[in-house]
């Protein structure tokens, strides 16, 4: 692919030496155009994806601030849970996650789709009534948590294809374009001056046949 070939110049590439012909003026007038062509599909997607990151920040930030207004409503229940036997972690497990996959800016991301829970069976006249409230809020914060662990995960990932992204740009901007204008200017100068001299040569020759004739 293009940009598998691209790739190359983001761990700097050694560049052949230029070849002043014809056949390669072409070749960096054609380059130069793919580089023009691509800049500003790179350019959106990379606003694209910085804007998708600060959006998975956000989310993550609610989700945060949720997990923290559930766990104020726990204090209220702390001297409750410290009845002996009344609750107690294996109470409630994680028995699936369910996830699902995205696509953003052509990044495949993990999808947060909930969670399965299993409840420890217990007795409903022997237990308190807030067990059931005390149950429902972990899983709402085990929930929280997970949402929030795959969320960063694609922060990562956007993160990640984000950097790729700005180095191509960079790269593009930076030196592929200014690098082939160069290129192209260099060889249309030594086509010109090879042009003019073989003028100069073609008038020399022909004033010395004229000479040579009379």
């Amino acid at each position: 692919m293009f940009f598998d070939a691209i790739d190359e110049g983001l761990s700097g590439d050694n560049m052949a030496k230029l070849k002043l012909t014809k056949n390669e003026l072409k070749n960096q007038k054609d380059a130069l155009k793919m580089f023009q062509r691509y800049l500003p599909t790179l350019q959106l997607k990379k606003q694209q994806l910085q804007a998708e990151i600060r959006g998975v920040e956000q989310r993550v930030k609610e989700l945060r601030q949720k997990k923290q207004l559930i766990d104020e409503s726990f204090k209220s229940w702390i001297g409750v849970f410290g009845e002996k036997d009344v609750f107690i972690p294996s109470i409630l497990k994680i028995t699936k996650i369910l996830t699902g996959v995205g696509n953003i800016a052509g990044v495949e991301i993990p999808i947060f789709n909930g969670a399965e829970f299993e409840i420890e069976e217990y007795s409903f006249i022997k237990k308190p009534l807030w067990l059931d409230f005390a149950v429902e809020s972990m899983k709402k914060v085990l929930s929280i948590d997970l949402e929030a662990k795959i969320m960063e995960e694609q922060q990562l990932l956007l993160e990640r294809e984000l950097r790729t992204t700005s180095q191509r740009v960079n790269l593009f901007e930076k030196i592929k374009i200014p690098e082939s204008k160069g290129n192209i200017k260099k060889i249309q100068v030594f086509l010109g001056d090879q042009q003019t001299a073989a003028v100069v040569r073609g008038k020399i020759s022909k004033e010395k046949k004229e000479r040579a004739t009379t």
